[in-house]
């Protein structure tokens, strides 16, 4: 197993090496200058769309309104990858890694403008005849059969990135630190009959809920996604409350090892940047592609309507709930525990509201988790289902069910090093795609506003 992880996090070194980080972020600021700053400056546009103050769009193809589009997308990125990811960064390349971060999400709105949007107007019909969204129709629908390659190249990564073993490794962990050990269920050497329960407990409710597909899916969304927000959000303003004369230190940490090569990123500022810019991406998933597949099943017939809601996503994740998890690490001294993931920011929690910071934190992280879990299902079925047909799709669901237990027992690093390789494979063709597709997205805008105004 040892062997395994040290491959596994060689390839995704590899992998996540300069070029890759040259086309997410390059691929960006691209966006960001090719659509001359449109996104930025259409935000309150976007709330007015996603809150439903302009026109409904009753005969539109698509399943859900803009704002369960948003919050399913948003149900895929605001997860542990908020919480236990940006750990995992001021861990691996210090505090400065959060600047890179902070980087990834600002180029992200364009990239997720621009990928929303494509995933509207380049929509396909699956195996069953039903319109679907994702890059694998952008590919297909807008690009053409000889591309088809790359199309496959995002299925394959998305089938496996998608997978539950991170969120539920990371969610049994807290509830074994937080309930499990403190009430003699379980101990830190010998924990794995509990682990192995819990799994198969998330395991039944989460294919309960799957059961009931992308609408059922979408009311649960809808709901938990906002007031899991708002209670992160308090707990982290509590614990700044707390510590307001280190906040000024914390943000200097920041951009000052932004900049500075360090012992913790192995002494190199390289390292910090594509430990910003690989956790960046883990947390908004912008230039991934998964949450265009979200996106692409919103009820519109105006793709740049979808594009600009899909610009709320990195700013609610990244800029707002992840800056709120790194500031609450950084002001306090848990950094000197030697805890990682999400045993370190619940430290945080625990330290700052003794006896009840943890809890409150573990039902923070089961919900998000959890509901992470089943956004991830919807988006690696269809990623299935492109690939090898319906037969293939309700296998892959079974399948994806199983992994719910194995990742409750595996090892951290292992699955991080895994998760990080598909996150790659995915990003590499949905950025090449949207690229090469980004002056049609430009020429749709034209259209919307033209009409808007």
């Amino acid at each position: 197993m040892t062997e395994l992880t040290n491959t596994l996090g060689q390839i995704a070194a590899f992998m996540w090496g300069l070029p890759l980080v040259i086309l997410l972020v390059g691929g960006g600021l691209f966006f960001v200058f090719h659509s001359r700053f449109l996104p930025y400056r259409y935000l309150k546009h976007a709330v007015d769309i996603t809150s439903g103050k302009l026109s409904k769009e009753d005969k539109a193809q698509g399943d859900l309104t803009h704002f369960q589009a948003l919050m399913v997308a948003l149900s895929g990125t605001l997860g542990l990858g908020n919480i236990a990811g940006v750990a995992v960064a001021i861990t691996i390349g210090g505090a400065g890694a959060v600047f890179w971060m902070w980087i990834t999400a600002l180029v992200g709105i364009a990239t997720k403008f621009y990928t929303a949007t494509l995933a509207v107007k380049y929509r396909g019909l699956d195996r069953s005849g039903r319109i679907q969204g994702g890059p694998m129709y952008v590919i297909r629908e807008g690009l053409g059969k000889k591309w088809l390659p790359l199309a496959w190249l995002f299925c394959l990564g998305g089938m496996f990135g998608a997978l539950p073993i991170f969120q539920i490794n990371q969610l049994v962990q807290v509830l074994r630190d937080f309930i499990a050990i403190p009430h003699g269920m379980a101990t830190a050497n010998s924990h794995f009959t509990f682990d192995l329960i819990t799994g198969l407990l998330l395991c039944f409710l989460i294919t309960y809920i799957v059961l009931g597909k992308l609408e059922r899916l979408a009311k649960i969304t809808s709901r938990v996604i906002p007031v899991m927000v708002i209670c992160y959000f308090l707990l982290t303003l509590g614990v700044l409350l707390l510590n307001l004369s280190a906040i000024p230190s914390a943000f200097a940490s920041i951009f000052i090892g932004a900049f500075t090569s360090n012992s913790v990123a192995g002494g190199f500022i390289g390292s910090v940047v594509l430990v910003g810019v690989q956790r960046g991406a883990f947390s908004n998933e912008a230039g991934i592609g998964t949450e265009s597949m979200a996106h692409g099943a919103a009820k519109t017939n105006e793709p740049t309507r979808e594009g600009l809601v899909a610009t709320l996503g990195p700013i609610v994740d990244t800029l707002i709930v992840c800056t709120c998890t790194a500031l609450a690490i950084l002001v306090t001294d848990v950094g000197d525990l030697q805890l990682t993931g999400v045993s370190l920011t619940a430290q945080v929690f625990e330290q700052a509201f003794p006896n009840v910071g943890g809890y409150l934190l573990t039902l923070v992280v089961f919900f998000l988790s959890t509901s992470t879990v089943l956004t991830f299902w919807y988006y690696g079925s269809k990623c299935a289902e492109f690939l090898l047909g319906k037969k293939f799709e309700q296998a892959y669901v079974w399948f994806y069910l199983c992994l719910i237990i194995v990742g409750a027992v595996s090892s951290l690093a292992l699955v991080i090093n895994l998760i990080d390789i598909m996150y790659a494979l995915m990003a590499i063709p949905t950025m090449i795609s949207t690229v090469l597709l980004a002056p049609k997205v430009t020429e749709q805008a034209k259209i919307y506003f033209e009409k808007w105004h």
